[in-house]
């Protein structure tokens, strides 16, 4: 599979987080020549948050670890993931899955059951062989190392073409404090949570209750504002861990608070960069809605809808299909006060098209791999900001032989 034109350049440098170690296997799930499993483990004392999707089918590993958030603090903790299988939608065998999983987590490592966390990722329906991922835990624990975060990206991947990470560093109190994650997504994506899983870490001194707040709140403004193709995951998680290994109390920090939002941020913008099928990366800015929730409507409205998704693919600055997107959108808008920008092109302004509109120039901008779409519904103070890719052949070659 050719890597997404809107890949970066490389995987970066992730600094190694104190308290976390990492492990990947080829346990053949699905994959065969690839790793398809890691494992992370925690000291004691680390604080565990979540969000999570919030599909009415989501899967027994979501389930799982939605029941066991607000476990003990003081105990170790592990996430364990497996890519090739999701194991959704696969009843009883789901639950006994997971079951076996954690407890052989447990046996092996001595880390309570209860503070052993799974995702999995991959096709829906099909029991998941967990003996294949049970029969190389011994050896995942045997090989943990705290630089192996880059391996693990790897490892989490199904239709992904590259692995993606982000950091940061803060300074607080004069002592720096780190803080590094990983994603994966590509397909079926559209945000009620974060239609990915992702697992961000951080050496940050932060009790459950405020990383939860952190963690709930980033997701609002960041994954919860990106999509591909409008689907929904079952197996959307987002694990973050706060080690506190720096004994750096970052609760209430707002430089911290930024600088996880701003990891959040960039590993929700890799996940629409590595889109199914995606050539374009995509802004969309709302502003002057009724308020923040209808603006939210119509950028999702926009982002979605594969009229102007296929017109972005095409380089065809067809504005009146935003206009479109606008009006089903369902939120309150004024047709005589909607302006559209390409970039800083006005195409459209007062209900109408703006008069000094060049269809050369528009088209022009429309050659960018990176692109903003900006919608001024000027009949309030609401505003919103979605990221979003094109729709091109390439998603549906993908989706088609996704499990041929």
């Amino acid at each position: 599979m050719d890597v997404s034109p809107l890949a970066p350049a490389r995987f970066p440098d992730l600094p190694e987080i104190a308290g976390v170690t990492f492990a990947s296997v080829a346990a053949g799930v699905k994959y065969q020549g690839r790793t398809d499993v890691m494992l992370a483990l925690m000291v004691p004392g680390t604080s565990i948050a979540g969000v999570f999707t919030t599909s009415a089918t989501r899967s027994a590993p979501v389930l799982d670890c939605q029941a066991k958030l607000g476990g003990d603090p003081s105990q170790a903790a592990a996430i364990l993931v497996n890519s090739g299988n999701s194991n959704a939608f696969t009843g009883k065998n789901g639950i006994n899955a997971v079951e076996a999983i954690t407890s052989t987590v447990t046996s092996i490592t001595g880390i309570p059951q209860s503070r052993v966390f799974t995702s999995s990722t991959g096709v829906i329906g099909e029991p998941l062989a967990h003996d294949r991922i049970t029969a190389k835990i011994a050896e995942l624990h045997g090989a943990q190392t705290p630089d192996g975060i880059a391996e693990a990206a790897k490892a989490i991947m199904t239709t992904d073409t590259f692995a993606k990470g982000a950091s940061a560093e803060v300074m607080v109190n004069g002592e720096p404090v780190k803080i590094a994650g990983i994603a994966k997504g590509s397909g079926m994506i559209a945000p009620d949570m974060a239609t990915m899983l992702v697992y961000i870490f951080t050496v940050g001194l932060i009790g459950q209750d405020a990383l939860q707040s952190l963690i709930s709140s980033s997701n609002a403004k960041t994954f919860n504002c990106i999509t591909v193709d409008s689907d929904t995951s079952t197996s959307d998680t987002l694990i973050a861990a706060a080690t506190g290994a720096s004994g750096v109390d970052v609760t209430d920090n707002a430089d911290f608070a930024t600088a996880l939002h701003r990891v959040m941020e960039d590993l929700a913008h890799l996940v629409v960069r590595d889109g199914e099928g995606a050539t374009k990366f995509v802004t969309i800015n709302v502003i002057g809605a009724q308020d923040d929730a209808d603006a939210h409507k119509v950028a999702l409205s926009i982002a979605n809808s594969p009229l102007v998704k296929t017109a972005i693919a095409g380089e065809d600055a067809n504005w009146g299909r935003v206009v479109m997107a606008v009006g089903k959108s369902g939120a309150a808008a004024d047709r005589d006060k909607l302006s559209i920008r390409f970039g800083d092109i006005t195409v459209a302004e007062n209900g109408w098209r703006a008069p000094d509109y060049s269809e050369d120039e528009a088209s022009a901008y429309m050659k960018n791999e990176e692109l903003t779409v900006g919608v001024d519904l000027g009949i309030g103070s609401g505003e919103s900001t979605v990221w979003t890719c094109d729709l091109t052949h390439g998603y549906i070659t993908i989706n088609a032989d996704y499990r041929s």
